[in-house]
């Protein structure tokens, strides 16, 4: 009984919190007018040319398709610089150690938008602005920070004995990280690739800067821009429809790995 209230607000903050996403979805299969006139309601017909006219003639297919490279590129390069980072500032002692890991733990509070200024002139001076390895490149520098900072408490915790029997075996310092140590920290990367999965998936400050060029918008500037041509078109069952693609991705990352994001959050903390 004690723990009722508890369960009270955390249902109440359920509701509230996956209400706009299921009104999103619900919408999405709707007509303009269903939408405009009965918002509440189920859709009295199933309209999947929404989604059809969404990605094709609204270019969502393509937003969405440089959406996949930008941030699988990025999530690639930061969990590779990041993952034999982590590991060498944990698991090897070396003058400036602590100083290295501090730097790139203070690096997380440092605002974005103070960079932006030198940012734009750092890609556009290397010839990347508005390409799709800038915002790569971009991305990963922003995202390193906190993948070094998460999993180096997680890699603190695995056992140094698995490690020196590897090298006594003749295991390489190479072969020590990507065969034995990456394996046992799996739920940790899967944790930490989630996040930054997430946080790079709906990064629309970044882009709207260093990505000009229409023909490379990601799946944020893509739906902003929808919504202002579709708004203006009164097309809300298209724009709901780009929404709910938009959406898809993050609930699927979400329900597939959630007992790794689980295991991950509190495996590093125990030793």
């Amino acid at each position: 009984m004690k723990r009722f209230p508890l369960h009270i607000a955390l249902g109440f903050w359920a509701i509230v919190t996956a209400f706009p996403l299921l009104w999103a979805v619900t919408s999405s299969f709707k007509s303009d007018a269903e939408i405009l006139t009965s918002p509440w309601t189920v859709p009295s017909e199933v309209r999947w040319e929404n989604f059809s006219r969404a990605w094709n003639e609204a270019s969502i297919g393509q937003y969405f398709l440089n959406s996949v490279i930008v941030v699988g590129g990025a999530l690639f390069l930061t969990m590779l610089v990041g993952g034999l980072a982590a590991y060498t500032l944990a698991r090897y002692r070396f003058p400036g150690n602590r100083f290295v890991y501090y730097l790139f733990v203070t690096s997380q509070f440092f605002p974005t938008f103070l960079a932006l200024v030198p940012l734009f002139f750092t890609v556009e001076q290397m010839g990347l602005l508005g390409t799709k390895l800038g915002l790569i490149l971009v991305y990963a520098t922003f995202a390193t920070p906190f993948t070094i900072f998460f999993l180096h408490a997680f890699f603190r915790t695995l056992p140094s004995a698995i490690a020196e029997a590897a090298f006594i075996d003749g295991c390489t310092h190479w072969g020590v990280f990507f065969r034995v140590m990456l394996p046992m920290a799996r739920p940790g990367l899967v944790s930490v690739a989630i996040f930054n999965f997430l946080g790079l998936w709906n990064q629309y400050l970044l882009p709207l800067v260093l990505n000009p060029d229409p023909e490379n918008y990601v799946l944020a500037q893509g739906l902003a821009a929808l919504s202002t041509s579709q708004g203006y078109q009164s097309d809300w069952s298209g724009l709901f429809a780009g929404l709910t693609i938009a959406m898809l991705p993050v609930l699927l990352a979400y329900v597939c790995f959630q007992r790794y994001i689980q295991a991950g959050a509190t495996a590093g903390a125990v030793k």
